[in-house]
C-alpha cells in the first residue's frame, strides 16, 4: 500500500523519538533548518517493509546560513544539542558551505543543497513549524521514496551512488527497494 506525503507526516507524528528530535532542533533558531537524510527516508522504508523503527546511525541537522562560513555556529549548535540529547549522534551541517566540499556552485538554500545529494530519496527533510505542525521539504517530491525506489541523482557520479547503496547495506536492510538509474522528468 503506497504511503502519501500526509502519511509521512502522520508517521513522524506517531514516532515519539522522531518528534522529540524535531522538537530539539525547533528552538535552535537555525535558518532554513531541517532533519534530513535517513531521518525521514529510513522511517518510510521501514513502513514500506512493515518493520519497527530501525536505529539511526546519526541524525542529520542541515541548515543554510551564508554568514557562518567557518562553521562556528554548526560547532556550537552541535555541542549544545548533544548536551541536551546525548543519546543521539547529531551531525550539524551548514549547507551554505557544503558546495566547497562538493565542487558545486554555492547552494541557494537547503532545498538546493539537497538537490545535489547522490540519491533523491535521501533528499527529504522535516521540521516543526512555529505552530507545531510537521513540515516536509523534498526538492524531488516524495513519490520515488514512497514507491520504494533508490534513484541515482545525475548531478553526482553513478559510482558514488552505488558505493553508498553497497556500503550502507540498504538492499539487505530493505530488500524490497528497487534501484532506478535516473530521475524521471
Amino acid at each position: 500500500m503506497p504511503i502519501r506525503s500526509q502519511e509521512i507526516i502522520t508517521l513522524l507524528q506517531s514516532d515519539p523519538d522522531r518528534m522529540s528530535a524535531l522538537r530539539a532542533i525547533c528552538g535552535l533558531g537555525l535558518p532554513d533548518c531541517w532533519l534530513a537524510a535517513g531521518f525521514v527516508r529510513n522511517m518510510v522504508w521501514d513502513a514500506l517493509h512493515g518493520y519497527a523503527a530501525t536505529p539511526l546511525n546519526d541524525i542529520d541537522v542541515i541548515y543554510h546560513d551564508p554568514e557562518d562560513r567557518d562553521g562556528t555556529v554548526a560547532r556550537v549548535v552541535e555541542d549544545q544539542i548533544r548536551g541536551r540529547s546525548p543519546h543521539r549522534n547529531w551531525e550539524v551541517r551548514n549547507q551554505a558551505v557544503m558546495h566547497l566540499r562538493n565542487g558545486d556552485a554555492p547552494y541557494l538554500d537547503s532545498a538546493d543543497a539537497m538537490s545535489h545529494w547522490p540519491e533523491i530519496e535521501t533528499a527529504v527533510g522535516a521540521r516543526l513549524k512555529p505552530s507545531g505542525e510537521v513540515e516536509l521539504l523534498a526538492p524531488f517530491g516524495t513519490d520515488s521514496l514512497l514507491a520504494g525506489h533508490l534513484t541515482h541523482n545525475p548531478k553526482r557520479p553513478y559510482e558514488l551512488f552505488m558505493s553508498r547503496v553497497i556500503s550502507k547495506n540498504w538492499l539487505q536492510k530493505w530488500p524490497n527497494l528497487q534501484i532506478v538509474s535516473e530521475v524521471k522528468n
